[in-house]
């Protein structure tokens, strides 16, 4: 795997990947990552199997709908792809408004990690902005739901969403320590509306910040759910600006 700390999630630039696969990882891989974090993976994984060939991409992480699904082909997949840690990207909002129902999607993903182990991988849980705007008892959703999580889950903090939900993003990595193995990192105005979103370093969240509390292991993934422009050029100025301050 490569020693990159860096990665960027593919739905960043989905149209391009729908038009065409190959050129997209392509352009990413020439604005300088060597790593990158697919979705919808299992349907074009030959596609991605031959972009990565062609340019020396991995995928360290992805993300796929686990809570209902067939887990043997997102599995068998995520090998044929090297990918080692699938993330669920979404458990639906009913599901954290109290302690027995957030122990429940604990407890989903805790069984879903015992079939991933027999594949040699891990899963994990990337979290929106209800996961923190439900507090119980002065604690968050994302926070219960990492008391009751097996040490093999690991957990994908998209700081940005943190933020909206009303965390302290820095506050909350230092709270949930180890348990982070990947980080979405974003910025823009902290609101809900995805085309305000813009290139890492931007906006005004505290990404220094950010990325000083993560685990030093954690994987960065850049990302925008949307932007209102080029969207390659908001990834590639991302990149520039982590880099730049010696994230490599």
């Amino acid at each position: 795997m490569s020693e990159s700390r860096l990665s960027v999630q593919l739905y960043t630039v989905r149209d391009a990947i729908a038009a065409n696969l190959s050129d997209a990882v392509t352009r990413l891989s020439t604005i300088g990552f060597t790593q990158v974090e697919p979705y919808n993976f299992v349907e074009r994984a030959d596609e991605y199997r031959a972009a990565f060939d062609a340019t020396g991409i991995t995928a360290p992480s992805a993300h796929a709908k686990l809570v209902g699904q067939d887990l043997e082909p997102i599995f068998i997949a995520a090998r044929k792809l090297g990918i080692t840690t699938v993330i669920d990207p979404h458990v639906d909002e009913e599901r954290w408004t109290s302690r027995e129902l957030i122990a429940g999607v604990a407890a989903d993903l805790n069984r879903f990690a015992k079939v991933a182990a027999d594949h040699g991988l891990a899963v994990g849980y990337h979290n929106h902005a209800f996961e923190l705007e439900n507090v119980i008892d002065g604690v968050s959703g994302l926070e219960i739901l990492a008391e009751h999580l097996d040490p093999a889950v690991r957990l994908e903090v998209d700081t940005y969403w943190a933020a909206v939900g009303g965390q302290d993003p820095a506050a909350l990595l230092g709270r949930l320590g180890d348990r982070v193995g990947f980080l979405h990192v974003k910025d823009g105005p902290i609101n809900k509306d995805n085309k305000a979103q813009v290139a890492v370093g931007a906006g005004t969240v505290p990404i220094a910040d950010v990325i000083a509390a993560a685990p030093e292991n954690a994987l960065l993934v850049v990302e925008l759910d949307d932007f209102d422009g080029d969207v390659f050029t908001a990834v590639a100025s991302s990149y520039a600006w982590l880099t730049a301050r010696g994230v490599k």
